[in-house]
């Protein structure tokens, strides 16, 4: 039988600390736990590898053995020792997963016995974290409100923050995969993918809204009627002489603050002042006086 090298098995060097190999041996028992990948041969068979080096390296006196004749372990005085001492080499504690004798391999029955006190104690897993997408359009983010979504056949009902950025992940507690050993659920991670379909664009908390305005109206100045958001018309003074271009802050008529109750961002407005086309001969003619006026003015 062939010499198998724990140490490569965890991941870790020969001069690893206890806590090393804890953390070490923790971060693959998770990533092989057959509980999180059922019906996986080769993880199970990996899970039982790491937690037979687990079993020789967290224990002091087998690391010693295994330490001092490594390759030359069936040569080594103190293996014969401990067959013949087998019974009072048998109680100490297994630091991993309850699993049967034979999930060892032959080097480890040869060189260790094969009938220690194995799964005394388990070691409880957090279950695997989930990620999943949620699609929604920028109108349905805009009000906090609750939907049922379906994840791997289980449905869950969420309240859904208004305010949420397109791309930001939220955390649910405990509704990832379940736990090993008595272990936590994992947590389900939701990354939100926004469309927006209207005629506002959002820069953060504001909103941003280009309007064409009548160039008589651009002149002369007056009063507008224009739509929020969330629907509600609200009159917009123009002043006299608007410049194409120009823009006008609706404070506080933007898009709602993350997590903070009735705070809004503004309403960036921008003015597109349209040109008229196809004057009549009298129209051409009146404009035609205007600039001769302004002209004469200068």
């Amino acid at each position: 039988m062939s010499f198998i090298d724990y140490y490569k098995l965890l991941e870790i060097d020969k001069n690893a600390s206890e806590a090393d190999i804890k953390k070490a041996y923790r971060k693959l028992a998770r990533k092989y736990h057959p509980d999180l990948n059922p019906n996986n041969e080769d993880a199970k068979k990996k899970f039982q590898q790491i937690n037979e080096a687990n079993e020789v390296l967290s224990h002091t006196e087998n690391r010693k053995k295994y330490d001092k004749y490594g390759k030359d372990w069936q040569h080594g005085e103190s293996h014969e020792n401990a067959r013949k001492t087998q019974g009072s080499d048998q109680n100490y504690s297994n630091q991993g997963q309850g699993y049967d004798n034979g999930d060892f391999s032959d080097f480890f029955e040869s060189m260790f016995g094969g009938s220690a006190n194995r799964g005394s104690r388990q070691t409880k897993f957090k279950g695997q974290d989930l990620n999943a997408t949620l699609n929604l359009d920028l109108k349905d983010v805009f009000e906090t409100h609750k939907r049922t979504i379906t994840l791997n056949g289980k449905s869950m009902r969420l309240t859904i923050p208004a305010g949420i950025e397109n791309g930001q992940t939220i955390k649910i507690t405990g509704q990832g995969g379940a736990g090993a050993n008595g272990g936590p659920n994992g947590d389900l991670f939701i990354t939100f993918e926004l469309t927006n379909h209207s005629t506002f664009k959002r820069d953060g908390n504001n909103l941003l809204l280009t309007i064409d305005l009548d160039f008589y109206l651009a002149i002369l100045g007056g009063e507008l009627m224009i739509d929020t958001f969330e629907g509600k018309k609200v009159k917009l003074k123009i002043n006299a002489e608007t410049q194409n271009g120009s823009k006008v802050k609706l404070k506080g008529k933007g898009f709602p603050i993350y997590k903070r109750e009735k705070e809004f961002g503004d309403l960036l407005v921008t003015f597109n002042v349209k040109i008229p086309t196809n004057l009549s001969a009298e129209e051409k003619e009146l404009f035609t006086k205007l600039s001769k006026l302004r002209n004469h003015g200068n």
